[in-house]
């Protein structure tokens, strides 16, 4: 038995009920995007229910595309306090975070203190920033000094940048792992190592990026043979993953599976696709966040087609970041659940609404036959069609 979960980082549908309480009623990622690209129409995942889900189709619908055959979609809405990364995979893997991650405007002088004497250094910033925008305030003065960048955002990371040559992309790995120990007293999600290149008024991060995060409660993941694509083994802090593979880009995460997949390995891959989220929700590019599902949609076409009977395959985001609303941070959205084969309803099957993440858990538990509890059981929003 072999199951496929796809997590395209940040593509919310809009509608989280409690998107006020967060500063973000009326963020829409896809229909947002699509507004600005009303050309944009995503074919391949339309037949996976996509357009359904957005609009909250219990059935047919004019101007909808007919469902592929195995096909089911709903929708789902966070339970936990947050709207980051880390919260969002930790409860589509079955974990609910009551208690929310710690945010800073600047990180405790204590803090900071403890980790410079350990790791024997001293940073510059700390401060909440674009990271691309950081390096052109900060690069210099880091070449001049030798001194990291320490910066956060409206999310719960401690995030350090350092040039990978003049620095050393090995001992900036170290300090977070000196960042991290300290971190974990303070809530704080996830400590990322940022490396960049380039001199200054040419700056460019690199693809080494690395997280360091919390170690997440039990969760799925601890009862499955689990490859792990993207950066899922850096959110699970390694728990629950067997294997991984580090990508850089949508592009090498689909060329893993497609890989991992063609093995026939059983198990689950689990794959997480940042650029939607890193490279155009944070940088309110609508335009490039549009060409970007258009690639993944392009291959998802012609991947479908391995997808053979009595696999699973399970499409969904966990958060949103809609490029067009105020600010760079991630917006509380719901996303969409989008179901082929396994132990799925019969298709075409409008699977309604769900007010946990955990309802993937639930699903990957029920197709592998094992026993795992998400702690409560879930029941859709809305009665099923």
């Amino acid at each position: 038995m072999r199951a496929l979960l796809i997590v395209l980082d940040s593509v919310g549908i809009g509608g989280a009920p409690d998107a006020a309480a967060y500063g973000d009623e009326g963020a829409d990622t896809l229909g947002h995007v699509r507004g600005r690209m009303p050309g944009l129409e995503l074919p391949h995942l339309a037949s996976l229910g996509l357009w359904r889900a957005h609009c909250r189709a219990p059935g047919t619908a004019p101007g909808l595309a007919a469902l592929r055959p195995g096909a089911s979609y709903g929708w789902m809405a966070e339970a936990s306090a947050g709207k980051d990364t880390t919260t969002g995979h930790w409860e589509i893997a079955g974990a609910v975070t009551r208690e929310p991650f710690a945010t800073f405007e600047a990180f405790p002088a204590g803090l900071v203190r403890a980790i410079e004497r350990e790791a024997g250094v001293e940073f510059i910033g700390n401060y909440p920033q674009s990271g691309t925008v950081i390096l052109g305030e900060l690069g210099a003065e880091h070449l001049a000094t030798g001194r990291p960048i320490l910066y956060t955002s409206a999310d719960s990371v401690m995030q350090i940048a350092a040039h990978e040559e003049a620095f050393g992309l090995q001992r900036l790995y170290a300090l977070c792992e000196v960042a991290r120990r300290h971190a974990d007293p303070e809530r704080i999600a996830r400590v990322i190592a940022r490396p960049f290149t380039g001199e200054v008024g040419a700056f460019t991060r690199t693809g080494n990026r690395h997280d360091y995060s919390m170690r997440p409660p039990e969760t799925v993941l601890d009862h499955l043979p689990v490859t792990g694509v993207g950066k899922i083994s850096d959110i699970f802090a390694g728990r629950g993953v067997d294997r991984s593979r580090p990508t850089r880009s949508n592009r090498e995460g689909m060329a893993a599976i497609e890989q991992l997949w063609g093995q026939g390995a059983e198990g689950l891959i689990f794959a997480n696709l940042v650029d939607f989220d890193s490279l155009y929700g944070h940088r309110r590019d609508p335009a490039g966040y549009a060409a970007c599902l258009e690639e993944f949609d392009g291959w998802l076409g012609r991947f479908l087609g391995s997808v053979e009977g009595g696999d699973l395959l399970i499409v969904t985001a966990d958060h949103g970041n809609d490029p067009t609303w105020a600010g760079t941070d991630h917006t509380r959205e719901e996303v969409p659940l989008l179901v082929v084969g396994g132990a799925a309803d019969p298709a075409p099957a409008c699977l309604g609404g769900f007010p946990s993440f955990t309802e993937v858990a639930r699903r990957l538990a029920r197709h592998f036959e094992i026993e795992f509890s998400t702690g409560k059981e879930e029941s859709p929003c809305t009665s099923q069609a």
